[in-house]
């Protein structure tokens, strides 16, 4: 028996999951944004924060996900939890479309925001994620947290 499990290999699906809440937003949309991030795993947490003078809030939720995934360092299984309906559904349903029409969306058009999708499909691919969506701004405490450091984050770079 110690052979055999000595030999057994992890797979992603065997793992202890990582869970992720990421938000950003924009005052005004377009104008100056922050993102911000909370990674959790066996108790202890991560965070992260950033800001753009000149963005909107899609991009800045695209960064959010995009750089919580790349802090990762190794292969690992997350949860990661959004309250943007955007990047969910552009990650887990359109972005195959995109990618087969050499990333024109339906009517033909490019893409919007195309390098932070691009991002955020690199930095998923070596994970395992499970994408979540969760409603933004209805008491869920780690996604009220990553709103406040999105927010703080692009007072921060105003001031």
């Amino acid at each position: 028996m110690g052979s055999d499990s000595a030999q057994t290999q992890a797979t992603p699906e065997s793992r202890e999951v990582v869970e992720i809440w990421t938000d950003g937003g924009c005052k005004p949309n377009p104008g100056p944004g922050g993102w911000g991030a909370i990674l959790r795993f066996r108790g202890a947490e991560r965070e992260l924060s950033g800001a753009e003078a000149a963005t909107t809030n899609n991009r800045m939720e695209l960064t959010a996900a995009a750089a919580a995934l790349e802090a990762l360092k190794r292969p690992c299984r997350v949860v990661l939890h959004t309250d943007s309906e955007y990047v969910r559904n552009g990650i887990t349903r359109w972005h195959t479309g995109w990618v087969r029409r050499n990333w024109r969306n339906a009517a033909g058009d490019p893409v919007a925001n195309m390098d932070l999708w691009q991002r955020l499909l690199a930095a998923a691919a070596t994970h395992s994620v499970d994408w979540r969506w969760v409603r933004g701004h209805a008491g869920d405490e780690m996604n009220e947290r990553a709103d406040r450091l999105a927010t703080a984050a692009r007072q921060a770079q105003v001031l």
